[in-house]
């Protein structure tokens, strides 16, 4: 589900739904995209072969299996920052150098299979757990050293737009190839 302001930057290779916008969203629109987010990913990379997967969706970007995991590494790192806010007065979180992550072995060459089943689990929990949240809650924040403080209602949102973000990458990519899912 493409929000209008997306639909203007579908010709960006790096942002093909445009850049986050804050509060463009309702909190259960959130949800649902989070708890879609694995299905639309899996649908994405349906019937693509090793060499597709290892095709880089833009030119100096990572390959559709870097992509898949670095959801699984982005989006783990996310929920356990929910967990972390919740339980603590503003933590200060630990970040991650991305790029690093995505040229590790298991991100370049790995199966997707244990990087879509884990979406397909950390999502049901993250959900749930978001749905449980109280109003106070949605406003625990955590303590990014690059970011700042963010609150929940806003990482969650956040986190709604990085599923799509990456999954027209996917889709994209496809498209501009003509990789019809009997490719």
């Amino acid at each position: 589900m493409l929000l209008e302001s997306e639909v203007m930057s579908a010709t960006d290779l790096s942002y093909p739904i445009g850049h986050f916008q804050p509060g463009s969203q309702s909190r259960k629109l959130i949800l649902l995209d989070i708890a879609d987010t694995p299905g639309r990913v899996r649908d994405a990379v349906e019937g693509l072969s090793d060499s597709q997967l290892d095709t880089p969706y833009r030119p100096g970007g990572w390959t559709v299996r870097q992509v898949v995991h670095h959801l699984a590494d982005s989006h783990m790192h996310s929920y356990i920052r929910t967990k972390f806010a919740l339980t603590l007065s503003e933590p200060t979180i630990m970040p991650y150098d991305e790029n690093l992550w995505a040229g590790i072995r298991d991100a370049k060459s790995g199966p997707l299979e244990p990087s879509l089943s884990l979406l397909d689990g950390l999502h049901a929990r993250w959900v749930q757990l978001f749905e449980s949240l109280t109003e106070l809650e949605w406003q625990r924040k955590f303590n990014h050293p690059e970011r700042g403080l963010l609150a929940l209602d806003v990482n969650a949102s956040i986190y709604a737009w990085h599923g799509r973000h990456h999954t027209a990458h996917i889709t994209g990519l496809r498209k501009r190839m003509s990789w019809t899912q009997e490719s």
